[in-house]
């Protein structure tokens, strides 16, 4: 009878039951939520990682200068915080870090970077967040004479570069299983297997202590959270353990810097904390400015000097909503324009105005795809009569295979793009955009099941309204992490509209009770102002998440609300 009763035992057994029905909607089985550091799968199997390992330690053995090469977004930038520190922790004699600037090189290791770097005499290059599709800057930077590691995640174009080493999960032949590794996760495991070599070698001893690579999770944590990558149960592991140590006080100079500025409380940080508060600061430097900012936040150990940067880059960060709220709105009059006639939307969208800044396309890009729920492609001019896109997708539509289908068929079309399942870079000639838009469209048609195309977000359903309370709140927020792949707890329900008023200019607050209950709940409708018509009084159907509001020392609960629809009043029969 023991024996029966342990087989039909609930594997979810002693899990509150709202989290079990959400664990089990988003596939996870109870194994999975177990995030020790143990059950990281081994870095033995990422193709290409025997060679790297081999690469860097006979540059460390012979006291070689390394150039670390980044990329100017915060998966870039914690990259190359992480590769640096934890190079320098191994023993490497010499090591320096260099971004592109977006606006004068572009994207990647190009041969014109590669003369950037020669002037500071490396002798070995290592990619961080790019380099796979650098096929031409890898041949220069050889033909100099430097050796070259690319350690990359972005999926591979037909031909990769002839480097001394590439890491890249999605390589063709990688039997690693974390193909949703960030950028930073590669350079992280990369250093894993380097430190296991050494150690056989016998590097360190009395005069060399082993470094302790767990104390660069918190940067890892953040680069995975802020590049939007798939949260499977690897990239939770990762990201678990860095916002551990955040909790812990152990995060380093400027994540504590930048977490102060945004007003992120980091003894109980989670990962919307890092997506929301923390990494649009870092991002904000590559967008506007210089990514090299960034990075000195994150490398430097001197409080002051952290705050200095955390500061600027606060500074940038309002410049770019100030431009984003600017060019959503010329966005929101593209696509209405494209609305002729009562006509339906394309199955994907390219937006083109000559006045945006290249450096904010993809915020764009990313908040119209939310609005409309199709693939979207937000142009910027880059001069020389050309134009530089970024994109975004919805599930479903693999927006770089998208890319890639266009550039079969239209072979010259093209200059050059890259990217993943979720998000997307291109370069075009400016007088191709109207072609271009029209093989998109029909690239994304022949993608997707064209019913999915304008479907509003899917939710976990209604909430009890005995679960409207702020423990349950409490008990989701320290359940992740939440995020791409996992996505945190979006319920819906309909909802008396008690109040309503804006604050800070367009963002909506209200005051919510649900039908038939006493109860009532505060909301707010971020960016709402200007689109939803809703009067207190109402009834309204609410998409929304649980949050905990803290004010203070107080603590209440409130209703992030993700979609707001008036519905009609109720009206008995006479």
């Amino acid at each position: 009878m023991s024996s029966q009763s342990g087989m039909n035992e609930d594997p979810w057994h002693g899990v509150h039951p709202l989290l079990a029905r959400l664990y089990r909607a988003r596939g996870a089985r109870p194994e999975d939520l177990d995030y020790r550091l143990a059950r990281l799968p081994s870095y033995a199997d990422l193709r290409g990682i025997h060679a790297a390992v081999a690469v860097l330690a006979d540059a460390l053995t012979r006291a070689e200068r390394i150039l670390v090469v980044g990329d100017f977004d915060a998966d870039g930038a914690t990259s190359c915080a992480v590769a640096v520190r934890g190079l320098r922790r191994l023993g490497a004699a010499a090591v320096d870090f260099l971004v592109p600037n977006r606006f004068e090189f572009g994207y990647g290791l190009t041969p014109e970077i590669v003369a950037l770097a020669q002037q500071r005499g490396p002798d070995l290059l290592i990619t961080v967040d790019n380099g796979i599709s650098s096929v031409e800057g890898v041949r220069a930077a050889r033909a100099a004479g430097i050796r070259v590691v690319v350690t990359d995640h972005h999926l591979p174009g037909e031909h990769l570069p002839e480097a001394d080493a590439i890491v890249n999960p999605n390589q063709a032949g990688c039997g690693f299983p974390g193909k949703a590794l960030a950028g930073v996760g590669v350079i992280f495991y990369v250093l894993l297997a380097l430190r296991a070599h050494l150690r056989t070698q016998g590097w360190f001893g009395p005069s060399r202590e082993e470094p302790n690579l767990a104390e660069l999770l918190d940067l890892v944590a953040l680069g995975t959270v802020a590049d939007v990558v798939p949260l499977d149960a690897l990239n939770r592991i990762l990201v678990t353990q860095g916002l551990q140590r955040m909790r812990a006080g152990r995060a380093c100079a400027g994540i504590r810097a930048l977490a102060q500025i945004a007003g992120r409380d980091l003894r109980e940080v989670v990962a919307a904390d890092l997506g929301y508060g923390i990494a649009p600061r870092l991002n904000a430097a590559g967008r506007l400015d210089d990514m090299s900012l960034g990075v000195r936040c994150l490398l430097t150990d001197d409080p002051a000097e952290a705050a200095g940067y955390a500061a600027t880059l606060d500074e940038l960060n309002l410049e770019r909503r100030a431009l984003e709220r600017r060019m959503h709105d010329e966005a929101l009059a593209l696509v209405e324009d494209a609305l002729i006639d009562g006509a339906d939307l394309p199955a994907g969208l390219c937006l083109f105005d000559p006045g945006w800044h290249q450096g904010v396309v993809g915020i764009v890009a990313s908040r119209i795809k939310d609005r409309t729920q199709r693939p979207v492609i937000a142009f910027a001019d880059c001069g020389d009569g050309e134009l530089k896109g970024s994109g975004r997708s919805i599930p479903g539509v693999h927006l770089r295979d998208v890319l890639e289908a266009v550039a079969t068929r239209h072979p010259t079309l093209l200059r050059r793009f890259g990217g993943h399942a979720m998000a997307a870079g291109l370069q075009l000639a400016a007088v191709d955009i109207e072609r271009f838009s029209d093989a998109f469209v029909e690239a994304v048609a022949a993608a997707c099941d064209a019913a999915r195309l304008g479907m509003a977000t899917a939710t976990d359903g209604a909430l009890a309204p005995d679960d409207l309370v702020l423990p349950i709140a409490e008990l989701l927020r320290s359940a992740g992490p939440w995020g791409q792949g996992f996505p945190e707890p979006v319920f819906e329900g309909e909802f008396e509209v008690v109040t309503v008023r804006v604050v800070g200019e367009v963002h909506l607050k209200l005051v919510l009770r649900a039908p038939g209950g006493q109860r009532t709940v505060e909301g707010i409708a971020f960016n709402a102002a200007a689109e939803a018509a809703i009067a207190a009084g109402s009834r309204a159907q609410v998409h929304y998440r649980l949050d905990v509001n803290r004010y203070r020392d107080a603590r209440t609960l409130q209703l992030v609300i993700e979609r707001l629809l008036p519905l009609p009043l109720c009206v008995e029969n006479a």
